[in-house]
C-alpha cells in the first residue's frame, strides 16, 4: 500500500475559498503601503546563514533551536529565512540603496519558517508581509509608521485591536536597567521557571516577556526601564506618544513590552487582539538603529514592523461577512453548439469589463446540470446562449441571487446592460 502524501507538519495549503481572503488582505495592505510612499522588494527565502547568526545573534532561541538550517553542495551553511529584516538589510547594504535614497522606505511579503512546535497562529511555515524605513531618526517615522498601521486595520475592517508601546532607550541606558534587572532576578531566583533562569546570564529582558502567569506578581515588581532613561529618549518618547494622541489613535504603554536583541532601542510597539486566544500578537514593530552598522553598514537609524498573515486573515474571517465567490458573471452555452460562441462571449466581456470575475462554465453536461454549477460559483448572473439566442444575436441573462426577472438583451447592449446590474 502506499504511503499517503500530506504537507508537512506545520506547513499548510491555502486552498480556495481562503486563499481569497488572503488576496484581498494583500492587496488592501500593498495600497496602503503605497499610499504612504513605501516600495517593495522582493527577498529570496534562502539567506547565508551568517545573515542571521549576525543580526538575530547565536545565543537566540531562533537561531539555536528554531532555524532551518543545512550545507549545500558547496559546503556553504544556507538557512530558510525566520524574519524579514536581516535579510531586507543584507538586501539595502549589498545594492547600495541608502546611498541612492537616503531616507528609504522598504516593504515586503512572504514566507519565513521556524521550527516550532505547530499550534494555532503559530506554524512551522508561517507569511508576513513587513516594512522597514531607513534614515530617519526622530520621533515622526515613528509616529508615521504607527499610523500607519492603524490605517491598515481601517483599511481592513478591523476594530478589535489594541495598541501597546514602550521605549527601550539607548545602548548606555539598557545596560543600566540590564545590571538591576540582574539583580533584581537573582534575589527571586527560586520562583523563576525553567525559561526564565536560562534567560538570567544571556538576555534578562526576555524574562519580562514571559507568558508564564505564575511569574506575574515577580514582573510586576521588576525595575522599570523608565527609571534609567535619559532626558533625550524620554523627549523621544513623548513625542511619539503625543503625535499618537493628536491624532486620535488610543494605545497603552507596557513597561514589560521589550524586544530580546541589543539593536532594538528606543520606541517598539505591537498591535494585540485578544480574539486568538495565545497567540494574540498580530503586529509587533520598533526601533533598530543599531542593526545596519552591525550587519556592515554605516550607522542608520532604522524603524520597522511585521504582520503575521495568517493571525490577520483568521481576525478576517471571524469579522467579514462578504461571501468569496468564483465569479460575478457565468456564461452558460446550452449545447456543445453554442458552446464557441460562450467562450468568445466571455472573452469580449472580460475586455468591456475588466473588474467582473467572469466564469465561461466548461465540461459539458445537461442544461440543468450546467446551471447547478453556474449556481454554485456564486455568480450573481448567468449569461445563457441557446439556440434562439444565437439566431437573434441576444443573450439571456438569467439573476441567480436575490430579485429581478430574467431578460433577453441585445449583445450590442449586453455590456452596458451588466455594468449596471453589477452597480446596484
Amino acid at each position: 500500500m502506499k504511503q499517503e502524501l500530506r504537507a508537512i507538519r506545520g506547513m499548510n495549503d491555502v486552498a480556495p475559498p481562503a486563499s481569497a481572503r488572503w488576496q484581498r488582505l494583500e492587496k488592501r495592505v500593498a495600497e496602503v503601503l503605497a499610499a504612504y510612499g513605501y516600495q517593495q522588494i522582493r527577498l529570496p527565502i534562502v539567506e547565508a546563514t551568517g545573515v542571521f547568526e549576525r543580526s538575530i545573534g547565536d545565543t537566540t532561541d531562533i537561531v539555536q533551536k528554531e532555524m532551518y538550517t543545512f550545507a549545500d553542495r558547496n559546503g556553504d551553511s544556507l538557512t530558510l529565512r525566520p524574519e524579514g529584516t536581516a535579510g531586507c538589510v543584507r538586501a539595502v547594504l549589498e545594492h547600495g540603496l541608502l546611498h541612492q535614497q537616503p531616507h528609504l522606505r522598504l516593504w515586503y511579503a512572504g514566507p519565513m519558517f521556524r521550527h516550532e512546535r505547530p499550534q494555532k497562529g503559530r506554524y512551522r511555515q508561517f507569511h508576513q508581509m513587513g516594512a522597514e524605513a531607513y534614515g530617519m531618526a526622530g520621533p515622526d517615522i515613528d509616529a508615521e509608521i504607527i499610523l500607519l498601521t492603524a490605517r491598515l486595520w481601517r483599511a481592513l475592517g478591523l476594530d478589535n485591536l489594541r495598541l501597546e508601546l514602550n521605549t527601550l532607550g539607548i545602548a548606555a541606558e539598557r545596560e543600566s536597567y540590564r545590571t538591576a534587572l540582574t539583580a533584581y532576578f537573582r534575589t527571586h531566583v527560586a520562583l523563576l521557571d525553567e525559561e526564565s533562569r536560562l534567560r538570567l546570564d544571556r538576555n534578562p529582558l526576555r524574562i519580562l516577556d514571559s507568558k508564564n502567569p505564575a511569574l506575574r506578581p515577580v514582573l510586576d515588581a521588576a525595575p522599570r526601564l523608565v527609571d534609567h532613561l535619559g532626558a533625550e529618549s524620554r523627549t523621544h518618547f513623548d513625542a511619539v506618544c503625543a503625535c499618537l494622541t493628536a491624532a486620535g489613535i488610543d494605545f497603552v504603554v507596557n513597561p514589560l513590552l521589550v524586544r530580546g536583541l541589543d539593536y532594538y532601542g528606543k520606541t517598539v510597539f505591537e498591535w494585540i487582539t485578544n480574539e486568538l486566544g495565545a497567540q494574540g500578537t498580530v503586529c509587533a514593530g520598533g526601533r533598530y538603529d543599531g542593526l545596519v552598522e552591525l550587519m556592515g553598514g554605516r550607522p542608520t537609524p532604522a524603524i520597522g514592523f511585521a504582520m503575521g498573515i495568517e493571525r490577520l486573515v483568521e481576525l478576517l474571517a471571524q469579522h467579514d461577512e462578504d461571501t468569496v465567490t468564483d465569479a460575478e458573471i457565468c456564461v452558460v452555452g446550452a449545447s456543445e453548439t453554442e458552446m464557441q460562441s460562450a467562450l468568445l462571449l466571455a472573452e469580449s466581456l472580460r475586455d468591456a469589463l475588466p473588474a467582473a470575475r467572469t466564469l465561461c462554465v466548461l465540461g459539458g453536461g445537461s442544461m440543468k446540470s450546467l446551471m447547478k454549477r453556474a449556481d454554485r460559483s456564486g455568480a450573481r448572473y448567468a449569461l445563457i446562449i441557446g439556440g434562439d439566442e444565437l439566431a437573434s444575436d441576444t443573450v439571456t441573462v438569467k439573476p441567480l441571487r436575490g430579485e429581478g426577472d430574467q431578460q433577453r438583451v441585445a449583445r450590442s447592449a449586453l455590456a452596458a446592460t451588466l455594468a449596471t446590474l453589477l452597480a446596484d
